[in-house]
């Protein structure tokens, strides 16, 4: 599967109208809008709460993370994970509380 994922020039924190305003091709998730991958910060985020998305198929999930490896990739944020269900089962990012 290919990636969907395209960067945009909006960064930083989104409002909620900044994210209705955004277009499909910047989400993890496109057609149901979740996961907004606009910077490095956005990325990780992603990745983090990969797990927790719901009322999502198998099949989004592997456009999604397609979508994520793009955005990485672009955004220089490394991703150890080679498979969607890898993610959620180890922390992402060093964390002297693990």
């Amino acid at each position: 599967m290919t990636s969907t994922w395209k960067p945009h020039e909006k960064h930083g924190g989104l409002s909620d109208k900044d994210k209705r305003e955004l277009p499909e091709s910047v989400f993890a998730f496109p057609d149901k809008r979740k996961e907004p991958m606009t910077d490095a910060s956005h990325v990780r985020n992603a990745i983090a709460r990969f797990d927790q998305v719901q009322g999502v198929t198998d099949k989004e999930r592997d456009q999604a993370f397609q979508n994520i490896l793009a955005a990485a990739e672009h955004y220089d944020v490394e991703v150890a994970e080679t498979n969607w269900r890898q993610l959620g089962k180890l922390p992402h990012t060093p964390n002297p509380a693990h």
